[in-house]
């Protein structure tokens, strides 16, 4: 049994990319090892984000592992099964964040979405209905943060709201395990106006893949 409370960790957005490069394929494997193009500059720790024909990774941020010369190993994903990952059709590219910039003063964390969807339905013979499990709902977090225009993170957060750019988010956890997010970060214009309490603005972070989370030390 474990349990802890979330205060003392941070947050942080993805302020600029190295280079896009290419992905000549990654194997089926768990986990995942990545074939990347000559010259690529990815050394183990990087935090990349992955676009692939293979439709589950594409939009999912990994922290790389062991580097051996033009190979990279993705942690934390497991892409041994060719029913999702098939063989031959993984190629795409990849990019690594270069530069983080720290979200601080945040009041309020909230998440919405991912909840499982069912088919329903029933046979004529029978008395109760079935389900089946379909996909789930979009995945939203969702930043309360206090107003205060002189943080750096602001016109950062501000442009990728602009472009509408998909950006990396890490969550830093107190006992040292981090969670990523690749995002769609939009944020509010004006602050709350609320008599007697801070005033704040909302970002919202509309997720483009599944978060990957990894353990202290990994």
């Amino acid at each position: 049994m474990a349990f802890r409370l979330p205060n003392g960790s941070t947050f942080d957005f993805a302020e600029e990319y190295d280079d896009e490069v290419t992905i000549l394929s990654i194997s089926n494997a768990n986990p995942a090892v990545a074939t990347l193009e000559t010259g690529h500059g990815i050394v183990a720790g990087d935090i990349v984000v992955v676009q692939s024909g293979w439709v589950k990774l594409t939009g999912r941020a990994f922290k790389v592992g062991t580097v051996t010369g033009d190979t990279v190993v993705l942690l934390g994903v497991n892409t041994l099964s060719t029913q999702s990952y098939p063989a031959g059709t993984s190629a795409g590219s990849a990019k690594k964040v270069s530069k983080w910039v720290n979200i601080p003063q945040i009041t309020e964390v909230a998440s919405s979405g991912g909840e499982q969807q069912f088919y329903q339905f029933g046979f004529l013979e029978e008395d109760e209905d079935r389900q089946i499990p379909t996909t789930k709902s979009p995945s939203t977090l969702t930043l309360t943060v206090a107003d205060d225009p002189s943080q750096p993170y602001v016109p950062v957060v501000e442009s990728a709201d602009e472009l509408k750019e998909e950006r990396i988010q890490r969550l830093n956890l107190v006992n040292g395990d981090i969670i990523l997010y690749n995002s769609i970060a939009s944020i509010t214009n004006t602050p709350s106006l609320t008599r007697n309490q801070i005033m704040v603005r909302t970002i919202t972070l509309a997720q483009q893949g599944r978060v990957t989370r990894y353990k202290a030390g990994v």
